[in-house]
């Protein structure tokens, strides 16, 4: 049986592939900072990236590495985890022999002059350059990632949206189910690309989450400044790619 070790098993998008990973027969393993009993066929693991504690141990035995971990916006921790967490786990995968190593990126991360999308686009360099065979895996963003800042901007009376920024979120569900479709597969050595069904201006991700939600606030249709404003009104966080995740904006928003 092919033994997978997920990173970032308890973050946004860990706990959907782990359990997509278990239905799917693989032996899985997860890595936390902390001990967890094993449940739901999920063996934990006890693994600091930022320190390299545990890592070694981890991926003694494992076949494939799912490398989920991630850890924005927070200065100095954020390059430990990203890029220090990085290479010491490619250097004992590289010791045990794993065949496979899926690392999750950024749609856009190199054409969108952001701080954090560019730790991202070093990350994928460590990647492929680390010794182990590698499939590069970008997704765009999260629909829960578009709520949480609708409702952040929600909470202030009024929604701030430069409306001529094309966006095309995706369902978690849609991208774990992808990602275990890669581990099937093996590794492809070539950066690829998931984005949602539907490209979306966010004017229209605003109008639709409003509706949904049954909320009345003032939009105030605002054009983002500079390169990063051109860089996301030329569409930089959308992707051509196919297969795409199925589950539209308006779909997730009417689910529990």
């Amino acid at each position: 049986m092919t033994a997978v070790l997920v990173t970032g098993g308890s973050g946004r998008l860990g706990p959907t592939v782990l359990e997509r990973l278990v239905e799917a027969g693989f032996e899985v393993r997860a890595a936390s900072r902390s001990a967890r009993p094993p449940v739901g066929g999920v063996r934990w693991v006890v693994m600091d990236l930022a320190t390299g504690q545990g890592v070694t141990e981890a991926v003694a035995g494992v076949d494939v590495i799912v490398h989920l971990a991630s850890a924005p916006y927070k200065g100095r921790y954020t390059l430990k985890v990203e890029l220090g967490g990085t290479s010491v786990l490619l250097a004992a995968a590289r010791e045990v022999g794993v065949r496979h190593l899926i690392y999750t990126s950024i749609v856009g991360a190199d054409r969108v002059p952001w701080g954090y999308f560019t730790t991202k686009v070093r990350a994928e360099r460590l990647v492929q350059e680390g010794g182990v065979p590698w499939t590069i895996l970008r997704a765009t963003q999260f629909h829960g990632f578009v709520d949480e800042a609708l409702r952040g901007l929600a909470r202030l009376g009024v929604l701030i949206v430069d409306a001529g920024i094309p966006a095309q979120p995706v369902a978690v569900a849609d991208l774990a189910r992808h990602l275990v479709s890669l581990v099937g597969r093996g590794p492809s050595g070539e950066i690829e690309e998931f984005g949602g069904p539907e490209v979306l201006t966010m004017g229209e991700l605003a109008e639709t989450w409003l509706r949904v939600r049954g909320l009345r606030r003032r939009v105030l249709w605002v054009r983002l400044p500079g390169k990063l404003g051109r860089a996301f009104r030329a569409g930089h966080l959308t992707t051509k790619a196919q297969p795409t995740g199925k589950i539209t904006w308006a779909e997730q928003l009417k689910r529990p």
